[in-house]
C-alpha cells in the first residue's frame, strides 16, 4: 500500500468536504437575510443525510464490484457492499485502502446534491428538500456516478477497473469515452439539470423580476467562493487518486480557468452594467471552476485560460435567460453549474491532448462528450422533475407566499441569522 498517495486521497476528500459549507456560505450571503439560515441549512442537511446514505447503500450502486472490462449494467447495485462491511480491509497489492476512495466519492455525492438547492432558495420547506435529496440522490445521481466514475472493485484482483457505460462503454462503442476527469457531467451537469427542474416545479418566487432581491451579505459570497476554489483542488487534483504528473496539471488548470473566468465575467459586468461587482468576481470564479472540472487532466494550461475565459463570459450572460425564458432560478444553478459543465464537457471534444477536434484527434472525442453530456441532462432533468412534482402534490414543496415574503428563517427553523438585541420581542 502507497502510504503517500493514501494520505493524498484522504487529504483531498477533506477538502472536497469543506466545499460544503463554502457553498452555503456561497448561497447563504446571496439570498435576503431573513431567509440565509433555511439556505445554509439546505446545505447542511445534504451533508449530514447523503453522508450516511453513501455509507448504507450509496456506494454500493455506485461502485459495485465488476471484472475487468466488463461494462456495468447502468443500474448495478452490489448487496455486498451495503455497510460498507465488505471494504474494511486493504487488498493484498492494492494502492490504497478501498474505505480511502469512499470516503473520497462520499465527498462528491454530498456536494452534488447540495449545489440544487440554490435554485429553490426563499421558498423550500426543509422536510421537502430532504426527501427530494434522499430519493433523487438514490435514482439519480448514485446510478450517474458508476456511469462516469465507475472504478468497480475488480472481483478477482480487489483492484479498481473501469466499467460506467459514459467512459469504458463508449470507448468499446465508438472508439474513444467520454473524458469526465472530476465530474462535469456526474456534478455539475447533473446537478444544473435537476436545479431547472425544480425551479419549474416551485414556479416563481413572489414579484419575480430582475432585481427582486439582492445578495444581503457580499462578504459571505466572497468567503464561500474562496472556500469553494480552495477544496476544488481536493475535487480535481484529487480524481488522479495518485501525488503524480497528472495531479500537478490539474492543479494547475485549476489556478489558470477560474482565474480567466473571474477577469472575463467582469469586462462582461463592466461592458454591460458600467461596474464589475464582487459577486460577479465571486461568481466568474465558480464558473471557471465547473467548467474546468471536467477537463482539468486534458488540457494544457493555455487550453484552460481560454475555456475559463470563455465560461466566465457565457455564463455572465447566461444567468439573466431565467428572466427572457420566465423560470425563476434563485441563485443560478442553472447559468452557472449546467452551462458551465456543459461548456466544460463538450470543450474536450475541440481541444483535449490527442483527441480533441483541433488537437491531432476527430469527431469522435466531441460525439463521445455530447452524449455523456445530454445522456445525463435528460436523465436528472425528467426524474427531478417527478419526484419534485410529486412531493409538491402530496406534502407540499413550497412555503407560503407571506411566509415567504416575512422570511422563512423563523417559520421553518425558528431562528434568525442576525439577532441584534438579546431582548426577545
Amino acid at each position: 500500500m502507497d502510504q503517500g498517495n493514501t494520505a493524498f486521497i484522504l487529504l483531498a476528500a477533506a477538502l472536497v468536504l469543506l466545499m460544503t459549507p463554502g457553498l452555503a456560505f456561497f448561497y447563504g450571503g446571496l439570498v435576503k437575510a431573513k431567509s440565509v439560515i433555511s439556505m445554509m441549512m439546505l446545505s447542511f442537511g445534504a451533508m449530514g443525510l447523503i453522508g450516511v446514505l453513501w455509507v448504507l447503500y450509496g456506494f454500493s450502486i455506485a461502485f459495485p464490484a465488476t471484472s475487468a472490462g466488463t461494462i456495468q449494467s447502468p443500474w448495478a447495485i452490489d448487496p455486498s457492499e451495503f455497510g460498507l462491511e465488505s471494504l474494511l480491509t486493504t487488498p493484498e497489492g492494492a494502492a490504497y485502502p478501498p474505505l480511502a476512495f469512499v470516503a473520497f466519492q462520499a465527498t462528491f455525492a454530498i456536494i452534488t446534491v447540495a449545489l440544487i438547492s440554490g435554485a429553490i432558495a426563499d421558498r423550500a420547506k426543509f422536510g421537502a428538500w430532504m426527501i427530494f435529496a434522499a430519493v433523487w440522490a438514490t435514482i439519480v445521481y448514485f446510478p450517474v456516478a458508476s456511469w462516469v466514475f465507475n472504478f468497480g472493485l475488480d472481483a478477482d484482483t480487489g483492484a479498481f477497473s473501469y466499467g460506467g457505460w459514459i467512459t469504458y462503454g463508449l470507448q468499446t462503442w465508438i472508439g474513444v469515452g467520454a473524458i469526465d476527469f472530476a465530474g462535469g457531467t456526474a456534478v455539475h451537469i447533473n446537478a444544473g439539470a435537476a436545479a431547472l427542474a425544480l425551479a419549474l416545479v416551485l414556479g416563481k418566487r413572489v414579484g419575480f423580476q430582475k432585481g427582486i432581491t439582492v445578495p444581503h451579505n457580499p462578504p459571505f459570497v466572497l468567503l464561500g467562493a474562496g472556500l469553494l476554489w480552495f477544496g476544488w483542488f481536493g475535487f480535481n487534483a484529487g480524481s488522479e487518486l495518485a501525488a503524480d504528473n497528472t495531479a500537478a496539471i490539474a492543479f494547475v488548470n485549476t489556478i489558470a480557468a477560474p482565474a480567466a473566468a473571474l477577469l472575463a465575467w467582469l469586462v462582461v459586468e463592466k461592458i454591460r452594467d458600467g461596474k464589475p461587482t464582487s459577486v460577479g468576481a465571486a461568481s466568474g470564479a465558480v464558473a471557471g471552476l465547473v467548467a474546468i472540472t471536467p477537463a482539468c487532466a486534458a488540457l494544457n494550461p493555455i487550453w484552460a485560460i481560454l475555456l475559463g475565459i470563455i465560461a466566465g463570459a457565457v455564463c455572465c450572460l447566461a444567468v439573466d435567460l431565467k428572466f427572457k425564458l420566465g423560470f425563476d432560478d434563485s441563485l443560478d444553478v442553472v447559468g452557472v453549474h449546467l452551462v458551465g459543465g456543459l461548456i466544460g464537457t463538450l470543450y474536450i471534444g475541440f481541444f483535449a491532448n490527442n483527441t480533441g477536434l483541433f488537437v491531432g484527434g476527430d469527431g469522435r472525442q466531441l460525439l463521445a462528450q455530447a452524449i455523456a453530456a445530454f445522456a445525463v441532462l435528460v436523465y436528472s432533468f425528467v426524474l427531478a422533475f417527478a419526484i419534485g412534482w410529486v412531493i409538491e402534490k402530496t406534502m407540499g414543496f413550497r412555503v407560503k407566499n407571506e411566509d415567504e415574503i416575512a422570511g422563512i428563517d423563523t417559520v421553518v427553523h425558528g431562528e434568525e441569522g442576525y439577532v441584534l438585541t438579546d431582548v426577545k420581542a
